[in-house]
């Protein structure tokens, strides 16, 4: 029976790191209720001339160099992170393939938002099992969602907490350890409407009214009523998508040894983590870096990885969920799993 591994990984995280007292300073809200309610200690600043492109090729750059793998033996690059890149109505993926010297692979592009990391682990992990000649799969991820929060209105507090970053995935074929297991998504288009950046679109051209306006920052025009429907749905969402992943995994939620979720208010977090009945050390809280798109749940587990958080064997979530609304969920059994 055909396995498909997680061969390497490698994280990236821009150099500037803006404290919650800066964030405080420019958005109003206290340092300590940043620290404490957002869970936000600080988060990384992309440089200004530092794209999406850039951050991917960076974490793919270092992938390469620590698993010495030939870049030419890379049969698809697939890009899975913010959907605010370099330039509008442009695909990021193919820059990012020629730019690593993947010269023999074909370029993918995923348009999913914080949702990204399980999803785009289901759909690589399908595409090696369902295609003969593809063996190798580098899925990338960035960031720069910092740009596009005004810290000044109080409606898009909600993602106050978006920060910079990269990351990046080699998927291998019949890989002997790290084996990528079941997946599940739910979504529900009715929150669609609820979190936008107002213009830029063919609904609203960019002006130089909408620039004067500020339209061109992520929105949300109702908060309360979004946040009304949403804490109804958002946990059993959660739940539903985790035991989903793992029963066709073969395991279940009894079964978890490391939770890998996108960065969230600290309640949020802590809620899952104890509905999951995870010990919340083995749920690692991206509290100094903040909330970086798709990249979240596998840059944490490039994190847990690094600093030996995970055995031989360990049965691995990772979780998200990204306006839309979508909430997924990805299985990977750690190790040789024997």
């Amino acid at each position: 029976m055909t396995r498909i591994g997680l061969a390497a990984t490698a994280g990236y995280l821009p150099e500037r790191w803006m404290t919650a007292a800066e964030i405080g300073e420019a958005s109003g809200i206290p340092e300590k209720t940043l620290v404490e309610k957002f869970g936000l200690r600080g988060k990384h600043i992309a440089a200004a001339g530092e794209h999406v492109s850039d951050m991917a090729v960076e974490a793919g750059t270092r992938l390469i160099a620590e698993c010495g793998v030939d870049p030419g033996e890379i049969d698809a690059v697939v890009y899975y992170g913010s959907t605010w890149k370099d330039y509008p109505v442009w695909h990021a993926a193919p820059w990012i393939a020629h730019r690593l010297g993947c010269r023999n692979a074909f370029a993918l592009e995923l348009d999913y938002v914080s949702c990204g990391t399980p999803v785009a682990i289901r759909v690589c992990r399908d595409l090696l099992l369902a295609e003969d000649d593809i063996h190798k799969v580098l899925a990338v991820a960035a960031c720069r969602e910092s740009y596009i929060v005004d810290l000044t209105n109080d409606r898009s507090r909600f993602a106050f907490n978006f920060g910079d970053g990269a990351v990046a995935g080699l998927l291998v074929k019949d890989h002997p350890t790290n084996e990528l297991l079941g997946c599940h998504m739910i979504t529900d288009g009715s929150f669609a409407m609820d979190v936008v950046m107002p213009a830029g679109g063919s609904v609203e051209p960019p002006s130089h009214a909408s620039v004067d306006a500020s339209r061109h920052f992520v929105d949300v025009p109702n908060p309360r009523a979004m946040k009304e429907r949403l804490d109804l749905v958002s946990l059993p969402n959660f739940l539903g998508v985790a035991e989903g992943a793992l029963k066709k995994s073969g395991a279940t939620v009894a079964d978890i040894s490391c939770l890998c979720l996108i960065h969230m208010k600290r309640s949020m977090h802590e809620g899952i983590v104890q509905a999951l009945g995870v010990d919340p050390a083995r749920a690692p809280y991206l509290d100094d870096t903040g909330h970086m798109s798709g990249a979240d749940p596998l840059f944490s587990v490039d994190r847990a990885a690094r600093a030996g958080m995970l055995s031989d064997g360990d049965m691995v979530l990772m979780l998200g969920a990204g306006a839309g609304y979508t909430w997924a969920a990805s299985v990977l059994r750690w190790g040789s799993g024997e």
